[in-house]
C-alpha cells in the first residue's frame, strides 16, 4: 500500500513509519523542512515537500496515495490560540482529505485523544462518540472533538475513515516533550513530585510502539466510521505515577490538596489535566485489530531510567 503520512518526524510518526515499512508498506511523508525531509529519508520514507496549510497539495498527496495517516497538528498555533486554535486549522485538512478520497474506500486514520472524550464515570471505549464541545470546553482537549466527529462520519462519503484515539501519556526512549517528560521537569522544579489529592484519578498509557501498530492495523483492516483506543494500560492511579517520578529522581512524594491545586502553583497550566480521570479499555480494538501490546508498560519504561539525568 502506497501510505501518505504527515508528522513523521514526530514522537508517534516516527515510530509509524518504521512500522508501516517493516509490514511492507511504501511511505511518503510531508515535510516542511531540510531538517524534516533528512529525517524522513533517514527512515527510508519518500518525501513530500508541503506544510498543513497547502489544503490543495494535501488533497493531491491524499489522491496520489492509496491510504493516508495524518497525526500532524499546528503546534506553532499553541502558543497564542491554545486547543481552539489548533483545532480550527485542522478540521479543514481533514475535510479536505474527505473531498480528495470520497468514494474510494480508501483508509484515513487520524490520531485522536482519550483526553478529549470528557469525564463519563467508567472507563471510556471505543463505542463512546466524541462528545459535543461547547463554548464551556474552550482551551480543553475537547476542542478537538469536532474534528475526530468529521474524521468518522467521512465514512458515509465512502472513506474507510477512522481515529485512533491516544492516551496523554505515550512513553517510549524518545519521548522528550510529551506529558511524562512535563511531569518529570516539574517534580524536578519543585523539589517533589505531586499528586492530587488521595491520587486515586485513574490514568491510562501507551508505549508508542505499540501505538503504531494499532495506526496500521487501523490503515490494513479497520471498518470504517470507527474509533480505536491505543491503550495498553487502561487505570493507574496518578499516585503511582508521581511515586515512580519521585523514587528515580530521590524526591519526596507529596499529595497537594485539591483546594491548593485551584490556585496558581504546582502543576501550571497542567492543573486541569492532572486532576483529571482518564481511564479506557482497549477490548474492541484487540478484539477487532487483533492487536496486542508487547513492549513495556509505564512504569516498567520509568525504571530503564532513559527518562531521568544521570549524575
Amino acid at each position: 500500500m502506497r501510505v501518505f503520512i504527515t508528522g513523521g518526524t514526530g514522537h508517534a510518526g516516527s515510530h509509524i513509519i518504521p512500522e508501516l515499512i517493516a509490514a511492507g508498506h511504501e511511505v511518503t511523508g510531508l515535510a516542511r523542512s531540510d531538517t524534516a525531509a533528512a529525517a524522513l529519508s533517514a527512515q527510508g520514507a519518500e518525501v513530500r515537500r508541503g506544510d498543513l496549510e497547502d489544503l490543495d497539495g494535501l488533497k493531491a498527496a491524499a489522491a496520489d496515495s492509496d491510504g493516508v495517516i495524518h497525526v500532524a497538528h499546528r503546534q506553532d498555533l499553541l502558543p497564542s490560540g491554545g486547543m481552539d486554535a489548533v483545532a480550527a486549522a485542522e478540521l479543514p485538512i481533514m475535510l479536505a482529505y474527505g473531498e480528495a478520497l470520497a468514494g474510494t474506500g480508501k483508509p484515513l486514520v487520524a490520531a485522536g485523544s482519550i483526553g478529549s472524550a470528557g469525564d463519563l464515570g467508567r472507563p471510556a471505549t471505543e463505542e463512546d462518540p466524541a462528545l459535543p464541545s461547547g463554548d464551556e470546553h474552550k482551551g480543553t482537549l475537547r476542542v478537538r472533538n469536532v474534528v475526530e466527529r468529521a474524521v468518522v462520519g467521512l465514512a458515509e462519503r465512502g472513506v474507510r475513515s477512522s481515529i485512533v484515539r491516544l492516551p496523554l501519556i505515550a512513553h517510549s526512549t524518545t519521548d522528550s516533550a510529551g506529558f511524562l517528560p512535563g511531569l518529570i521537569g516539574t517534580a524536578q522544579e519543585k523539589g517533589f513530585a505531586g499528586y492530587p489529592g488521595d491520587g486515586a484519578n485513574p490514568w491510562c498509557a501507551v508505549h508508542i510502539r505499540d501505538a503504531a501498530a494499532v495506526f496500521r492495523l487501523a490503515l490494513e483492516k479497520g471498518p470504517a466510521g470507527r474509533y480505536w483506543h491505543a491503550i495498553a494500560e487502561g487505570e493507574i492511579p496518578f499516585r503511582e505515577i508521581a511515586e515512580a517520578i519521585g523514587s528515580h529522581l530521590d524526591l519526596p512524594t507529596v499529595s497537594v490538596p485539591v483546594d491548593v491545586l485551584m490556585l496558581p502553583g504546582y502543576f501550571g497550566p497542567l492543573t486541569n489535566l492532572v486532576t483529571g480521570s482518564f481511564p479506557a479499555t482497549s477490548l474492541i480494538t484487540r478484539q477487532t485489530l487483533g492487536w496486542e501490546p508487547a513492549q513495556p508498560s509505564l512504569l516498567a519504561d520509568l525504571d530503564n531510567g532513559h527518562y531521568f539525568p544521570v549524575g
